[in-house]
């Protein structure tokens, strides 16, 4: 038997993203960030429609709970499938066995209705009993009226604000644009070009970065000021790979950094949804909840995985209310209409 702990919590997640494993290559050779967001991800979510968002958050689901993680924070775009696009995504989650806490990531990228109609989204989601927080793409992509009426229906609901943070060179002034606004319950994702203190907790997305080649963040640097989580920026929600490469890119900053560093970091996110902790994951290695273990133990799996309420969500590696082979079948279809419209 091996080790037993708590499911684990991805706290920055975009679901909507599993399907891009395969997709066509860009019209050009992206060379920077901005030219990877261009060519790249706001192509790909211009495409979504709702039946391509439903396999894509269930396969993302499936896979998350094959890895031990029971909890996502999700943050969602999809410019020309915005209304019940969060509902979707919450059904396809519990359809699994998955908490999700959704957000809908407002952006003037596509004009101000654009906007408008991904807060009423946020707003029709949250108040019909939905769990989440207000979406904001980015400071860079918003205007300061957007950034205003998101921090204000946050505060009205109750919720906080999911927004990308100085993750480029590009977002840099997000710093004083937002200090006005972020509050404690706000989630501040990447922070690599962070300026100042801004209240809120940091999700910390290691993989992501060095894909995007954006830099290192430093979050250890952000502490105590900043709550420190993990989150995989929709790159899979392997917990336990993300938290080896938070500890090697802490390590590579900090030649006396920790993984027990990293370790809190990963139990951080359970500040987002608690109830993950109920959760019990066995293990296929006996020491799957040391931090000095698994910083150095590659292939470590979940062989089952049983809820709070003490349902049985994954057996033997797969889950249990969906057929995996089948959940796989469907996205590779949506896939497939997806790139064609790319």
């Amino acid at each position: 038997m091996g080790a037993i702990t708590s499911g684990l919590v991805c706290s920055h997640h975009h679901l909507y993203s599993s399907l891009a494993r395969g997709m066509p290559a860009p019209p050009k050779q992206p060379t920077g960030f901005q030219e990877i967001l261009d060519q790249i991800w706001w192509r790909l979510d211009t495409a979504l429609d709702l039946e391509m968002l439903r396999w894509s958050a269930m396969l993302g689901a499936a896979e998350a709970l094959m890895c031990g993680t029971t909890a996502i924070v999700d943050h969602h775009e999809s410019p020309n499938a915005i209304e019940g696009s969060l509902s979707v995504i919450a059904d396809a989650c519990a359809e699994v066995g998955v908490r999700v806490l959704c957000a809908y990531g407002v952006t003037d990228r596509h004009g101000s209705d654009g906007a408008r109609r991904g807060l009423a989204e946020n707003e029709r989601f949250i108040r019909a009993g939905g769990r989440g927080m207000v979406g904001v793409h980015a400071a860079f992509t918003c205007t300061d009226d957007t950034l205003h009426a998101a921090a204000g229906l946050a505060a009205d609901l109750g919720v906080g604000v999911h927004i990308h943070v100085a993750e480029g060179p590009g977002d840099i002034p997000a710093g004083a644009r937002l200090e006005s606004l972020a509050a404690d319950d706000w989630l501040l994702v990447h922070c690599v070009y962070l300026d100042r203190s801004l209240s809120g907790t940091i999700a910390h997305n290691p993989r992501s970065n060095m894909n995007n080649a954006v830099g290192y963040a430093a979050p250890a640097r952000r502490f105590p000021a900043n709550r420190v989580v993990l989150g995989t920026d929709g790159i899979g929600a392997d917990m336990l790979e993300e938290m080896r490469l938070a500890y090697v890119a802490h390590r590579a900053d900090d030649v006396l950094a920790s993984p027990e560093t990293a370790w809190q970091w990963l139990e951080n996110g359970y500040a987002l949804i608690p109830e993950a902790q109920h959760d019990r994951v066995t293990w296929n290695y006996d020491h799957a909840d040391s931090p000095w273990h698994v910083a150095f133990t590659p292939g470590v799996r979940a062989l089952d995985v049983v809820s709070g309420t003490g349902e049985v969500l994954l057996r033997d590696g797969r889950p249990t209310r969906v057929d995996i082979d089948e959940v796989r079948a469907r996205a590779s279809e949506q896939a497939q209409r997806l790139f064609a419209r790319l």
